[in-house]
């Protein structure tokens, strides 16, 4: 390689390489020199292409190195990179002859302390807060008494046994645990899904849809807690319609889903005791509530019998109230007797005096009293009247068409006299009339020539008469021009009559 890179001795020319070898000799002494590095920097550019790799920069005041992470590295990460992202990785220099450059190939990476994480954390706090995820408006309220509770945990931690146990001790109820990793790179994944199978459910469906979903994990340090600080976890929990508490780490522990979950928890066991009430208390409640209402219908009952013996003593006696109208009915059944006979008396007047006149003369007079007044009533509805106004009626209106047509026929004449007089109006202004004169009209095929020029740049004329048209040859042909004539003085009296006035 030295050998390589020697200057020539003078007096001989400089070595040749090609592309190829020359990266190639680069390339060996990158990596002869810069085996595996550990190096500081701050995440810049960050890509996650569909092959599983990882490409990034990273950088810090003053340069910027790129840097690969070949899939199978990329797995086994605890957090996701993200830009901004203060990391320490360690890998080995190399190049990549393709683009000419150089780049690290990173083999582990973590983050440069606590301090990195927090402060990523911060921003993605801030910036979830400003889309109102966080908002407390959008909370759910929790069911009081849920039928089936839905975890979201690892099936064989400590946490799902304590919530069990918590949930038999309280208020047993339907469990459904969906199983994932509460740690690692698979956990946001996983929680994610677990959020969303449990809000795919169909109500009513062979698999019960839950009433409330726990998210619950133990505690532990900044990075086994944050897989539930990524967006994704965070989103699916505000997304969620079914309501959820968040129960991840200890009471000290604090996480993005918290602040997303419709109720946090600051232990599994506290999650549980905020999930279901405890029966015996409830039972005892009951109980309680039943004496109660037990006394109150007992006292009610009480009450109101007492008040009404009180109203009873202010009411007066049966017989008291029976007395005046026992007295009036006495008084009236010893008046009725004497009130029968003279109602029948009085009938029997009114029946003599009917039956009097009743009379054959009285009956003649009468009828011949109505015969009187239907005479009179039948010459006043005589229809001779009626006849002489629907006849005088016909009169006037045998008046009002004789009117009518005489009307109409002036207005026809005077229309057709206003016809008559256009169309004499109309052939008077024609030229056509001027033609019987004795006047002609020159065309030169298309056109009336108007201007002697025109009329001998015209290949051919034709003269309009009164009776047709003539074709004669333009001065083009071999005709000579016509002579010029002299204009006769206006003094000098025409030949033929002067034309009268077209008005």
């Amino acid at each position: 390689m030295s050998d390589l890179l020697d200057d020539p001795r003078e007096g001989e020319n400089a070595p040749e390489f090609s592309v190829t070898e020359l990266s190639g000799a680069i390339k060996k002494v990158i990596e002869g020199n810069f085996g595996h590095v550990r190096i500081r920097a701050e995440i810049g550019r960050v890509s996650f292409p569909r092959s599983g790799h990882v490409y990034l920069d990273l950088k810090d005041e003053k340069s910027v190195i790129s840097g690969v992470m070949w899939k199978g590295v990329a797995s086994k990460l605890a957090m996701r990179p993200e830009e901004g992202m203060e990391v320490v990785a360690i890998g080995r220099i190399t190049t990549f002859g393709g683009q000419s450059k150089y780049q690290i190939v990173i083999e582990s990476m973590k983050p440069a302390g606590v301090g990195a994480l927090m402060a990523m954390l911060e921003k993605r706090k801030a910036q979830l807060a400003a889309e109102g995820l966080f908002d407390p408006a959008r909370k759910r309220s929790i069911p009081f008494l849920p039928e089936v509770i839905g975890v979201v945990t690892s099936p064989s931690g400590a946490v799902i046994r304590d919530i069990l146990h918590r949930l038999r001790d309280r208020f047993p109820r339907k469990v459904l645990i969906w199983p994932v990793a509460v740690q690692g790179e698979k956990c946001a994944l996983e929680v994610v899904r677990g959020i969303a199978g449990f809000n795919a459910l169909t109500p009513g469906g062979a698999l019960p849809r839950p009433d409330l979903i726990i998210v619950a994990r133990g505690g532990g340090s900044l990075e086994d807690l944050w897989g539930f600080n990524e967006e994704s976890v965070v989103r699916a929990a505000a997304a969620s319609e079914i309501p959820l508490i968040s129960a991840v780490g200890h009471e000290t522990d604090t996480t993005l889903i918290d602040f997303a979950a419709d109720k946090r928890a600051p232990t599994p066991t506290a999650a549980a005791e905020l999930a279901v009430p405890v029966r015996l208390e409830l039972l005892s409640w009951v109980d309680d509530q039943s004496a109660r209402l037990t006394r109150a219908l007992t006292h009610g009952v009480s009450q109101r019998g007492q008040r009404l013996k009180d109203l009873a003593r202010a009411l007066p006696r049966p017989e008291t109230l029976l007395e005046g109208p026992t007295q009036r009915l006495d008084r009236a059944a010893e008046r009725l007797p004497n009130a029968l006979r003279r109602n029948v008396d009085q009938r029997r007047l009114a029946l003599s005096e009917t039956t009097a006149s009743l009379r054959p003369a009285n009956l003649r007079r009468a009828v011949e009293a109505k015969r009187e007044a239907l005479g009179r009533r039948a010459d006043r509805l005589s229809l001779r009247p009626i006849s002489r106004e629907i006849a005088q009626k016909h009169k006037n209106l045998e008046a009002l068409n004789a009117r009518f047509a005489v009307a109409a026929k002036a207005q026809l004449r005077q229309w057709q006299d206003q016809l008559s007089t256009l169309e004499r109006l109309r052939t008077t202004l024609g030229y056509e009339a001027t033609l019987e004169r004795g006047y002609a009209v020159v065309w030169d095929g298309t056109s009336v020539v108007t201007r002697a020029a025109a009329a001998q740049k015209a290949a051919q004329l034709e003269v309009q008469f009164a009776d047709g048209r003539v074709a004669i040859s333009g001065a083009e042909n071999g005709a000579s021009p016509a002579p010029k004539t002299k204009a006769k003085p206006a003094s000098k009296a025409p030949d033929k009559p002067e034309q009268g006035s077209l008005f």
